[in-house]
This record gives structure tokens, C-alpha cells and sequence, in this order.
């Protein structure tokens, strides 16, 4: 489902290069969950954004379920991650001036590919399912951390997307608001078939992946399996 050859990222800082990954070679299979671990500053949120197509490498490509997404123009890229991807950040990202129902409606009308009231219908069931169906017509600032990011994990497997990408997704919540999180999380990529890949610093929760990725300084370090299997 992603495949990474030769992958690399360097910045400019001060008038020189500063490499962040270099080298990297990665397969990951669809229906995977892999988790990407590592010291801050390894890169780990630059290798996120690389494979997911929001950040263009220095060096190398990536495919995403066979398309070479850096062969795309950057409306095409946009269009690609509409149609097939879905992301959940550390920071929920919502709408400020939309309610939940009005959030996760958000990727399904830019879409397109229902009508209305299908987009209506599907938001619904997805807030439900988070166990939301109570706060559809909340803001996010009327909205407890927890369930605002219950609304980013509805909203982000709204378009029924093949890829989930997660930064941090438990970065922000307490212990047992998180756990919640990541049991949502898990339960839907499930039912959803989804190919998972999340950046997280909570070894408990790379544990429950398929897959950890260790990164050092300047790419992977090791490549182990994780406590469960696909």
C-alpha cells in the first residue's frame, strides 16, 4: 500500500543544508499498522508528511496503493489525498466555527461523490459510533479534548480513506482519555480496513501495532515486529 525508495528530506538552516532522512526504503502493506518511533528531532513527523504527500522529499519517491504521488502536481496530490487518505493530528485541527456533525461533513462535500443528505447520514453514524451522538451541534470549544479528537477520528474516516496517516493522535489527552482514543482508533481501522501509519513518543500504544520503526539521526534503526499481527 506505501512503498518509500530512497527516500530523503534536507532543510536550509543558516545558509546550509540540514539533512533530516536520508536513504530510506520502506514497504508497508495495506490493511498494516506501523508506528513510528524515536527521539524528538529524528525526523519522525518529516517522514509522516513525505509519505503522506504534504511535504515533497529531496531525494527518492513514494507510492501510495501504486501512485507515484511526487509524479502529481500539487492539485492532483490534493485531489489523490481527498480521495484516499485520512489524517488525525495531535492538535484535532477543527473548524473553530463548525459543530462536529458540521466538521466530519467537511471531507465528504469536498468530495463530492454523495449527496448531501448521504453526506449527512454518514457524519452522523460516524459521530455515533465515537460515542458523540449527543454533541452534534457542539463547537469545538464546547467540546472536551477527548471529544474533539473523537470528532478528528470521525472526520478522518469519513471519505472511507485506504491510508489513515496519525501525528500524535494521543499527544494532548490524558492516560485513560487517550486509551479511549486509540481503542476508537483501532476499532475503526478495523472495520474500515484501513492502512494504518502513526508518529507516536507512548510506547504502549507502538506496542499495539503491527509494526514499530525506530528512527535515529538520519533514518530507520531498527525495524521490529510489534505485539500484535495483522
Amino acid at each position: 500500500m506505501i512503498v518509500a525508495e530512497n527516500l530523503g528530506k534536507t532543510y536550509r538552516s543558516g545558509g546550509r543544508p540540514l539533512p533530516v532522512l536520508a536513504g530510506i526504503d520502506l514497504t508497508i502493506d495495506a490493511e498494516g499498522i506501523v508506528a513510528i518511533v524515536g527521539p524528538s528531532g529524528t525526523g519522525k513527523t518529516t517522514l509522516l508528511g513525505l509519505l503522506a504527500g504534504l511535504d515533497e522529499p529531496t531525494t527518492g519517491r513514494v507510492l501510495l496503493a501504486g501512485e507515484d504521488i511526487f509524479a502529481l502536481t500539487e492539485d492532483e496530490r490534493a485531489g489523490f489525498r481527498a480521495r484516499n487518505v485520512g489524517f488525525v493530528f495531535q492538535t484535532f485541527h477543527l473548524l473553530p466555527t463548525l459543530t462536529a456533525l458540521e466538521n466530519v461533513r467537511v471531507p465528504l462535500e469536498l468530495l463530492g461523490r454523495d449527496r448531501p443528505a448521504d453526506h449527512l447520514t454518514r457524519a452522523r453514524t460516524l459521530l455515533e459510533r465515537v460515542g458523540l451522538a449527543d454533541r452534534l451541534d457542539h463547537y469545538p470549544a464546547q467540546l472536551s479534548g477527548g471529544e474533539q479528537q473523537r470528532v478528528a477520528l470521525a472526520r478522518a474516516f469519513a471519505n472511507r480513506p485506504r491510508i489513515l496517516f496519525a501525528d500524535e493522535p494521543t499527544g494532548n489527552l490524558d492516560a485513560r482519555t487517550g486509551a479511549t482514543v486509540v481503542e476508537l482508533m483501532e476499532e475503526l481501522n478495523r472495520e474500515a480496513r484501513t492502512t494504518l501509519v502513526l508518529v507516536t513518543h507512548d510506547r504502549e500504544l507502538a506496542g499495539r501495532a503491527h509494526r514499530v520503526l525506530e528512527l535515529g539521526p538520519g533514518g530507520v534503526v531498527s525495524d521490529t515486529a510489534g505485539a500484535t499481527t495483522p
